[in-house]
């Protein structure tokens, strides 16, 4: 049984009446917004409207992590990461979170805890990333969608730390959400 989440569903930054749409794609749109600077000039800021978004930090019974090595075709590379997806409209962040953990991972977990949020890219962006730890995991196969390539590994606290000191783990979602976790069992 999962523990639901604290969070709302966050669909796309709402809409300013002098908003423009200048592309309205499947996953995101693009804004043209008219804003006043602290001088009282006008301009117009582009910005990216996403619908939001989970990651999930799924944690072993004996704390190792479960990290993804996912081809990004955004960049070229394959990364490690951490297992996420973006929301449905409407949808719940925490079903999100356990849809998205099975589908990339094949783990189920026996809870899934709401682990705060952040906007990923705020100058630009309006995706809201909502955070979880998956817990009591179990294993099971994966449900990958036709597009993506991902690869499962399990990876020691220790081991995913020095990952991000080398630059192999260069996923700034990843990053800040194992930090954040690693810190408050170093420091609770």
């Amino acid at each position: 049984m999962s523990k639901r989440s604290a969070f709302n569903s966050c669909d796309a930054v709402s809409q300013r009446p002098k908003d423009r749409i200048v592309y309205h794609g499947s996953r995101v749109d693009m804004v043209l917004r008219t804003v006043i600077t602290t001088s009282g000039k006008q301009i117009e800021r582009e910005i990216v409207a996403h619908p939001g978004a989970v990651i999930i930090l799924p944690v072993l019974r004996d704390g190792n992590l479960v990290l993804i090595r996912n081809l990004r075709h955004t960049v070229g590379e394959e990364l490690w990461e951490l297992p996420a997806g973006t929301l449905e409209k409407g949808e719940d962040p925490a079903r999100c979170a356990e849809r998205e953990l099975t589908e990339e991972t094949g783990y189920r977990a026996a809870e899934i805890v709401p682990f705060g949020w952040f906007y990923t890219s705020p100058g630009i962006l309006t995706e809201k990333m909502f955070a979880f730890i998956g817990a009591g995991l179990s294993a099971g196969p994966q449900a990958l969608e036709d597009n993506e390539t991902i690869q499962v590994e399990i990876v020691t606290p220790d081991r995913t730390l020095a990952m991000i000191r080398d630059n192999k783990i260069v996923d700034a979602k990843t990053i800040a959400v194992v930090l954040k976790y690693l810190s408050a069992k170093v420091n609770p």
